[in-house]
C-alpha cells in the first residue's frame, strides 16, 4: 500500500470508531476494502463477528497453530492477547498484512475499553448467570476472567430484602461480611432487595456463609437502626445454576416470613418440610425429602447398632408419651428421653418445636406411605 493509502485506511478506520461502530464495524469494512472474508474471535477463540464473502472458517484457530499459509493477526491491548483477526480470500492479497495490523489495532482499543465498561459493571455478569446465558462452565469461567472475576467452583445466593430503606445502604456491610478469599463475591441490586453470591466451594464454606448470613440483620440493626432486614438463603450450585440457588433463596425468603415473621434470616436447607407446602411437591421430591431427613439416623443407627429411627417413630406413634415408648420398646423411660436427645443432635432439629416435630412427622409419614426404603 502507498503512504497515502495507508493513511486513508488509518483515517477511515478512526472514523467508524468515533461514529461508536464498534468491532464489528470495523471488521466489516476491513472485509470491504479487502474483498474477502474476516473472522474475529476473541483470545479463547471464541465467536465474535464476521463479515465479507467467501468461505470463513468456524475459526482460525488450526489455520494459525498449524502455521499453515494464511492471514491472521493477533488483537492486542498494552501487552495482553485478547484476540485474532483472520482475512480469507479477498483480491488485496499483498496488502492483507497491512490492512490486518491497522484493523487489528483499531479492534484491540475498542475491546479494551468494552472490557473496561464491563469490569466497571460486574452485576452484569452475575445477571448473565442468572438469564442461564452460559451453558457451559468453562465459558462461564472464561468470561468472568474475561472481566476480572475470580469465579469460585460454587455459589451460595442470598436474597436481602430492607425495609424503609434501600439496598445501597446495606452493600459495605454485606461485602464485609461475606468476604471471601476463595471466589468473587457477587451483588446485584433488585428493587427494595440486595442479592448476594457467595463463594462456597467446601463444605465449610457454605456454612460460614450461612451463619454469616444470618447474623446480618442484628449487625445491620446495630450499624444502622433504622433499617430491618429480612432474607433467604439458597441452595449450593455451581456458577451455571446460580438461578436455582436463587429460587432456593427466594422461597426461603416468602416461607420465614410466614413462619417467623419479619427481621429473619431463614436458610431454605433448614425449613424442612414447609418447603414441601410452600412449592409443592411430586411423590419423587417427597421421597427425597424423607430420605434426606432419616438418612442421618439410618445412618448413626446402622454405624452404631442402634433403634432411633425405631423409637422415633413409635414416639410419635403413641402420642409423644415416653412412659407408653419405653414400654413398648421394653427399655427405661430415662432411655428414652436419652435416644430423644439423641435424634434432636443427630438430625439438627429440635423435637419441642412444632415446625422441627413437622418435619420429621412427614418425612416418616412419606416414607411409610411411600415405601421409600
Amino acid at each position: 500500500m502507498r503512504p497515502d493509502e495507508i493513511v486513508a485506511y488509518t483515517e477511515a478506520l478512526a472514523r467508524i470508531a468515533a461514529s461508536g461502530g464498534g468491532p464489528k464495524a470495523l471488521a466489516a469494512h476491513l472485509a470491504q476494502i479487502a474483498g474477502g472474508g474476516v473472522l474475529l474471535e476473541d483470545a479463547n477463540w471464541r465467536h465474535l463477528t464476521s463479515a465479507g464473502s467467501g468461505t470463513i472458517p468456524a475459526s482460525a484457530r488450526g489455520v494459525v497453530e498449524s502455521g499453515a499459509p494464511g492471514h491472521a493477526q493477533r488483537v492486542t491491548a498494552g501487552n495482553a492477547g485478547i484476540g485474532w483477526l483472520s482475512l480469507f480470500g479477498g483480491d488485496r492479497a499483498a496488502d492483507a498484512d497491512i490492512l490486518l495490523r491497522l484493523t487489528a489495532a483499531a479492534i484491540g482499543v475498542e475491546l479494551a475499553r468494552d472490557g473496561a465498561s464491563l469490569r466497571r459493571h460486574p452485576g452484569d455478569f452475575w445477571q448473565s448467570l442468572l438469564n442461564r446465558t452460559f451453558h457451559d462452565a468453562t465459558v462461564a469461567r472464561d468470561e468472568a476472567a474475561a472481566r476480572g472475576i475470580a469465579l469460585a467452583s460454587h455459589y451460595i445466593a442470598v436474597i436481602l430484602e430492607v425495609e424503609d430503606g434501600a439496598p445501597a445502604e446495606i452493600r459495605p456491610l454485606v461485602t464485609d461480611a461475606f468476604r471471601s478469599s476463595d471466589g468473587e463475591v457477587g451483588l446485584i441490586e433488585r428493587g427494595a432487595a440486595l442479592l448476594a453470591f457467595v463463594p462456597a466451594a467446601r463444605a465449610v464454606d457454605a456454612s460460614n456463609a450461612k451463619t454469616a448470613a444470618s447474623l446480618l440483620p442484628k449487625s445491620i440493626a446495630r450499624r444502622k437502626p433504622q433499617l430491618r432486614v429480612s432474607g433467604g438463603i439458597g441452595t449450593v450450585e455451581p456458577p451455571i445454576a446460580l438461578e436455582r440457588s436463587l429460587r432456593a433463596a427466594e422461597a426461603a425468603l416468602a416461607i420465614g416470613r410466614r413462619i417467623y415473621g419479619g427481621g429473619r434470616i431463614a436458610g431454605y436447607d433448614d425449613l424442612g418440610a414447609f418447603r414441601l407446602l410452600y412449592e409443592g411437591a411430586d411423590v419423587d421430591r417427597m421421597r427425597s425429602f424423607a430420605a434426606e431427613v432419616l438418612a442421618p439416623l439410618r445412618a448413626y443407627d446402622e454405624q452404631h447398632q442402634t433403634d432411633l429411627e425405631r423409637t422415633l417413630k413409635l414416639y410419635f406413634k403413641v402420642g409423644q408419651n415416653v412412659k407408653t415408648a419405653a414400654s413398648e420398646l421394653s427399655v427405661h423411660r430415662h432411655t428414652v428421653f436419652y435416644r430423644l436427645r439423641q435424634i434432636g443432635e443427630i438430625c439438627a432439629r429440635s423435637l419441642d418445636t412444632p415446625q422441627d416435630q413437622l418435619t420429621l412427622r412427614m418425612a416418616i409419614a412419606i416414607d411409610e406411605l411411600h415405601d421409600a426404603y
